[in-house]
């Protein structure tokens, strides 16, 4: 009552262009009154329902209208409430045992009433019966007191039909099918479509332009998707400026090229590549493709092949086997396969050697599990949401004799040992107003074994970890850091941005096997019409580098997508 008496009291605005005046009041056994000017009489009749529902819900259900009119422009409503009831027993044995068993048993007001029987309904439009009603059956008076039971009329019982894709957009209906996982002759679900609704506006090949709609045939539901290609494509070249070491004073020029072909097809199949001069006697090469829903399956495959040749000293390898399966509209679970190979380009310098060096030549057959859950709400930029990865890996190591390493370098040495590493990523997106945002990951990772070496250790270092450094400027057994970037937007994919990186570094081949890099730095992401310029300036400190503008890093280059 003291809502109602509150909702009575709430002043109104505009009483110079009003046309209704309306007074009311209740009778006996409770007695309130209240005035109210309404704009129209649409806006007058939704009053007079609030009030008697909210009448209603407190037990007068023999509630009765009288509204005189009082004259052209004003009335008089007088509310009879009658007796007021109780809720004894609300009866649900009518209700199928796989709704009510999933919901909270019911209580005896009209409030629980009304919620157990909109979740009932729900219930029931998630298990194929979208057209399921629930209502009152046979009520019973006794004293002040009430009884009644529930009856349920289900309707047909509806399956999925095959989707439908329209819009501009290259995807195929069976990849389509396969990803929303929204299979013909399942039961219809309400819950399933909106989740598949928001996986897809994850998706980095397409845009859903609007919600999905759906077609009642004959006891089918046919979803339909607009959706929109993105230029997801991407062609990325980078010139990095750095001090050249073999001559002083002089700069050295550096080189990266990305190239990714998404959704080849319009059926999830990508093929990416990517290659980096770190400076002139070391590059990088990584090739992978991926193939969804292999033979029709659950499953995706992917194949990568990944090659590091580090100046004169070592020419790394590794070939990689994933599946990967979905295990949720944000989860995602892959099993893989790698072979590591590990070379000595040259072994001049240890022709005399007694004890292994800190690089040997080895192979690594490894298996493990990666594990990816994705919040963000965008593929691209996020502005909200977090992302987590963790992966862990385990396998036998061999290290192979190189001939030009003498043989007493091997003795008492465990030619075959068991290696493991694990790592763990988590990032996060505060969107904090429409033009200023924070961004913040933290990683870490572990790698253990009796023989580990220089050539077996993380590479760290540059763009897409700890900023202010070249690339693979670290070799770490174990490490943990953090990067954290405030954005200063200015367009929806423009911003102006600082950032500080910082962590920590373990490497046992150095003096001192603990590093604390921190680096710092600004830089601008700038939107062009078919892509994305980038400038970033960096300075860094670390054991290996003094904190010195001699040695700060200078990024820049235009990422196309088409």
């Amino acid at each position: 009552m003291v809502a109602l008496i509150f909702l009575s009291l709430i002043p109104c605005f505009g009483y110079g262009q009003a046309t209704h005046f309306l007074t009311w009041k209740t009778e006996p056994p409770t007695e309130i009154f209240g005035e109210r000017v309404f704009m129209d009489e649409l806006e007058k009749q939704f009053f007079i329902d609030s009030l008697k529902n909210g009448l209603i819900a407190t037990g007068f259900l023999e509630l009765t209208q009288e509204e005189k009119s009082l004259g052209s422009d004003s009335s008089a409503l007088i509310l009879s409430l009658g007796a007021k009831y109780y809720w004894k027993e609300i009866k649900t044995d009518e209700i199928p045992v796989s709704i009510r068993d999933k919901i909270s048993p019911l209580k005896p007001d009209y409030n629980s009433l009304i919620r157990w029987m909109k979740e009932a309904t729900l219930l029931a439009e998630n298990q194929g019966f979208p057209f399921a009603q629930i209502r009152l059956g046979q009520i019973e008076k006794r004293g002040d007191s009430i009884d009644a039971s529930l009856i349920f009329d289900r309707g047909p019982l509806i399956t999925w039909d095959s989707v439908e894709v329209i819009g501009d957009t290259k995807t195929q209906k069976k990849y389509l099918q396969q990803l929303v996982d929204l299979q013909p002759g399942t039961p219809f679900s309400q819950a399933d479509l909106s989740a598949a609704a928001v996986f897809l506006r994850r998706s980095p090949y397409f845009l859903l332009e609007e919600p999905p709609m759906v077609s009642f045939q004959i006891k089918t539901a046919k979803p339909s998707f607009r959706l929109r290609d993105r230029n997801a494509n991407v062609l990325d070249g980078i010139v990095g400026l750095l001090p050249n070491e073999n001559e002083p004073g002089k700069m050295l020029i550096t080189g990266q090229l990305d190239l990714e072909l998404y959704h080849l097809g319009g059926k999830g199949r990508d093929v990416l590549l990517h290659w980096q001069r770190l400076n002139i006697q070391t590059q990088s090469l990584d090739i992978s493709a991926k193939e969804s829903f292999l033979f029709n399956s659950p499953l995706d495959v992917k194949v990568g092949f990944n090659l590091l040749k580090q100046d004169t000293t070592f020419l790394n390898r590794y070939f990689s086997l994933d599946f990967g399966y979905r295990i949720s509209n944000s989860g995602y679970l892959t099993f893989f396969a790698k072979r590591q190979a590990g070379d000595l380009i040259s072994t001049f310098r240890y022709r005399e050697n007694t004890e292994l060096p800190e690089v040997a030549d080895f192979r690594w057959n490894q298996y493990g599990i990666h594990f990816e859950l994705n919040k963000l709400d965008d593929p691209f930029l996020a502005r909200r949401g977090w992302l987590l990865q963790s992966e862990f890996a385990a396998g036998n190591k061999k290290i192979l004799q190189n001939t030009g390493i003498p043989d007493e370098a091997y003795l008492g040495i465990d030619l075959n040992t068991p290696q493991y590493q694990g790592k763990i990523l988590i990032e996060n997106h505060f969107f904090l107003s429409p033009n200023f945002g924070l961004w913040l990951r933290g990683s870490g990772g572990i790698m253990r074994n009796e023989n580990l070496f220089l050539n077996d250790l993380f590479r760290l270092g540059g763009l897409k970890s700890i900023r202010g450094f070249n690339e693979n400027f670290f070799y770490a057994r174990s490490y943990g850091f953090i990067n954290f970037e405030q954005r200063l937007f200015f367009d929806k994919s423009s911003y102006l941005m600082v950032f500080v990186d910082g962590g920590m570094i373990e490497n046992p081949y150095f003096a001192a096997s603990k590093d604390y890099p921190v680096s710092f730095g600004a830089g601008i992401n700038l939107e062009t019409g078919s892509g994305v310029f980038r400038f970033i300036y960096g300075l860094g400190k670390s054991n290996l580098q003094p904190l010195e503008f001699s040695y700060s890093r200078i990024h820049f280059g235009y990422l196309a997508r088409f």
